[in-house]
């Protein structure tokens, strides 16, 4: 790489070649592992928390409200800004961007973990969302400075079983470092651990990332920024906050507001378009057909993954009493189909990736509702290892290509803003389908019958959606299987395959 940058499709001095032994190749893997190591890490953090929070209360004796603020604080801060984290990367450089973001991520850490008050807890939850806002933006423009055609699918691909990964690990992370509490500090090394990690992270990357040679002049479009954030807020404050809260009428006028103000935003857009400016989601980016039902998909994947991972999660720990460490060790072969969907899928013929990304929501979707009526009549044995598999792979052979699906008709020089775009969707996904979903589980949940009957029931309830849901996002990338097909019935090849 040597201070080169790479353009997708051509290879420049210092990319890794086929040698896995080169100096290049040993790099590029090092780069893989530091941008890897920090999004694990940022994704950590906003499940590994949910796990603490009883330790948490008890400990600094918080409010419902306090303690909302405290697991919410951090997605809301990381949502908001992952956009114009994106355009910040194009602008100063992708590496500056990315160890600005990491510094302030592990600072906020240490801040969380050493908190003396629930006020103190919620502002580092904030900052640490900031930082993480920053910096994991720049993942999918530094694994393009970094890789190319199929060594760059095979990073996505490892970008996705990471995303998956990492929410299933912070369920057994956080039990496991809360019940050892360790030197009597309870709750405080769920955020105290990510301090050695950071720094290590922080070395590693200030000695490998790519610099880039060409930075953007793009502006930072301050009322797309402003207005963008608002909508934002409007959709996920309300949804985070309302179920806990029996949902007043603020949430409701919330939610209303969220879509004049996504109306407002779009206007906002075509305004600094028409006057010369740089718009923080150009119209060219949304005009891709590739990205829009690549991030239609993968809303509907993430919306439900999450929703039922939530769900899941509290029938184990409050329908049957499971503990938090046995609760989270119940999901490894989710983990295990996820990694090897994810990590095989690109063995298949180029032209059926996508005829691939519909069957495997459809399996997921089977995996889900499977799930539901397996649990319903008790505890399901060993259906439900066989059953998490099937889930699994549904998801491994979804998220990691429909990633690379989503970027593969992007220009160079929009690779930055599309990534913001990318990467902002499946954390609002998530947001929402807990949220959602979770509402759905939580109302059932409540209803009569024994604490475990009704726990079950609720989860068959919210695996009807969930599978809705997941069918949706097949139906969603079926556009891109009719635009793809040339006359004599071939199939054009994706970009990254070249």
């Amino acid at each position: 790489m040597n201070g080169t940058t790479h353009v997708p499709g051509k290879r420049v001095a210092g990319a890794p070649t086929h040698t896995s032994t080169s100096p290049a190749a040993q790099r590029g893997t090092g780069v893989l592992v530091v941008v890897l190591g920090a999004v694990f890490m940022a994704l950590l953090d906003a499940t590994v928390v949910n796990v603490a929070t009883p330790a948490v209360r008890g400990d600094l004796r918080t409010t419902g409200a306090a303690l909302q603020l405290i697991v919410s604080g951090y997605t809301l801060a990381y949502a908001a800004l992952l956009i114009t984290g994106a355009r910040l990367g194009a602008r100063h450089g992708f590496r500056t961007v990315f160890l600005l973001g990491l510094t302030v991520f592990t600072l906020a850490s240490a801040a969380c973990g050493l908190a003396p008050g629930a006020g103190a807890l919620i502002g580092a939850r904030v900052v640490q969302g900031l930082g993480a806002g920053l910096m994991v933006p720049q993942i999918y423009s530094l694994i393009q400075l970094t890789f190319e055609g199929r060594a760059r699918a095979r990073a996505l691909s490892l970008y996705a079983t990471v995303i998956a990964a990492a929410v299933v690990v912070g369920q057994v992370a956080g039990g496991l470092l809360v019940s050892a509490d360790l030197f009597g500090t309870g709750w405080r090394p769920v955020f105290l651990i990510n301090v050695p990690v950071g720094a290590a992270l922080l070395a590693a990357a200030a000695r490998l990332l790519p610099r880039q040679s060409d930075r953007t002049a793009k502006g930072l479009d301050l009322p797309g920024v402003v207005t963008l954030t608002a909508a934002l807020l409007l959709l996920v404050v309300p949804l985070v906050l309302g179920h806990e809260r029996h949902w007043p009428r603020w949430t409701g006028v919330c939610l209303a507001a969220a879509v004049p103000a996504a109306v407002l935003f779009v206007l906002v857009e075509r305004a600094v378009a028409r006057r010369g400016g740089a718009p923080l989601v150009p119209g060219r980016v949304l005009r891709s057909p590739d990205l829009v039902c690549g991030a239609a998909a993968l809303f509907f994947c993430m919306a439900g993954y999450a929703g039922f991972l939530f769900a899941f999660s509290q029938h184990l720990q409050t329908g049957l009493g499971e503990s938090a460490v046995r609760a989270g060790l119940t999901f490894v072969p989710l983990a295990a189909g996820v990694a090897v969907g994810s990590l095989t899928w690109q063995r298949l013929p180029t032209r059926c990736h996508l005829p691939m990304i519909a069957v495997a929501c459809a399996l997921a979707g089977a995996g889900y509702l499977g799930l539901g009526l397996v649990l319903r009549g008790g505890t399901g044995g060993p259906a439900v290892l066989l059953l998490q598999l099937v889930w699994g792979l549904g998801l491994g052979f979804t998220t990691s290509p429909l990633l690379t699906l989503a970027l593969s008709g992007i220009a160079p020089a929009d690779a930055a803003d599309a990534s913001g775009v990318l990467t902002t969707v499946p954390q609002l996904a998530q947001v929402i389908g807990v949220a959602g979903y979770g509402s759905v589980f939580l109302t059932r949940a409540a209803g009569p019958g024994g604490r475990a009957a009704a726990s079950a029931h609720a989860l068959y309830a919210t695996s009807l959606p969930v599978a809705v849901g997941s069918l949706l996002a097949g139906l969603a990338v079926l556009p891109l299987l009719r635009r793809r097909r040339l006359p004599g019935g071939a199939t054009e090849r994706p970009h990254t395959a070249r």
